[in-house]
């Protein structure tokens, strides 16, 4: 099969959308692209980073559940696409992100906690970029910081392939999101603390296997009503490239979505919907930066895509 340079382009964006770390649109390579950003670029994301660490602090919070844009994904309907927890106890630096992280060189993923101003400048665009942030109500996020906090325990969930496009309800790969939203199913789901032990060992024979923690988190989620993204492909054989992309995979997901074309994964959106739905005082916080100013709006209203402020947002100039 051959693609066109343009199907090719989309093939690399679609990879880019779907929890691609440094995936570029205009090449397929997942590694992390080279450093090309200005000193006077890096301070304003600098600046951008200490707006958004701000807002963390005037929160009173530990947690937020923190995602990031880069690439123009407008063709999928994406903003966001790649998420992770921001910890204000992490043992990296306060507010570093504990997220999954694909190492291509090693092809395979990994529990990385990385400062607030790495987790940004993945976002591939130096004049312009978004972060979502969510807060949820002390009780509840106290639970999931544990969770996340605990290295063992995340490690239970890290599954053992990646693929960009993991499908949500498979355990045969796992992508970045994946990861955060079966994190937030056992923490909320007390899944991490396992049945009790019975009173004696007499009948313990009888006692059936529990499945394996990240097949019970998707149990639960399903259960609790989560919904995975839709990312509509359109054009089929686009989906049939993706043998040209090892991060890429088909096999996990149902055949029926195949044949139409579309990919249901966990992405940031599908995530904030469902805590949204969920946790009684959730609150939203959405950044945006341009050369000239760092927008922050509260509420669940987007931002424009120009990073326009409207009344009721702060601005912070960059001048």
């Amino acid at each position: 099969m051959l693609l066109t340079r343009s199907g090719l382009a989309a093939l690399a964006a679609l990879a880019a959308v779907l929890c691609s770390p440094g995936a570029q649109a205009t090449s397929l390579r997942a590694c992390d692209p080279p450093d090309n950003l200005t000193a006077a670029q890096k301070d304003k994301i600098f600046t951008f980073g200490a707006v958004i660490k701000t807002e963390l602090e005037k929160s009173g919070q530990r947690l937020a559940l923190i995602a990031r844009a880069g690439l123009d994904l407008g063709r999928f309907g994406v903003r966001y696409s790649h998420a992770g927890f921001s910890l204000k106890h992490s043992p990296d630096t306060p507010w570093a992100i504990r997220q999954l992280y694909y190492a291509c060189d090693e092809k395979q993923p990994h529990i990385f906690d990385q400062g607030m101003l790495g987790f940004l400048l993945g976002m591939n665009e130096p004049s312009r970029g978004f972060v979502s942030v969510l807060l949820l109500p002390e009780e509840e996020a106290a639970v999931i910081e544990q969770a996340a906090l605990d290295k063992n325990q995340a490690l239970q969930l890290l599954g053992a392939t990646y693929s960009a496009n993991a499908y949500a309800f498979s355990q045969k790969y796992q992508n970045c999101n994946q990861w955060v939203a079966e994190v937030l199913a056992a923490a909320r789901g007390g899944l991490l603390q396992g049945p009790e032990a019975p009173p004696s060992s007499e009948g313990a024979e009888d006692l059936a296997p529990l499945p394996p923690l990240r097949e019970r988190a998707q149990a639960w989620l399903k259960s609790q009503g989560y919904t995975p993204s839709v990312i509509d492909v359109r054009w089929r054989p686009l989906m049939w490239g993706t043998v040209f992309v090892p991060w890429l995979n088909n096999d996990d997901h149902p055949s029926e979505d195949q044949a139409q074309a579309i990919y249901r994964v966990s992405m940031p959106a599908a995530i904030e919907g469902f805590l949204r739905q969920q946790v009684p005082g959730a609150q939203r916080l959405e950044f945006c930066h341009t050369e000239r100013h760092v927008v922050v709006r509260r509420g669940w209203t987007p931002l424009a895509e120009g990073c326009v402020p409207e009344e009721g947002d702060t601005v912070v100039p960059l001048d």
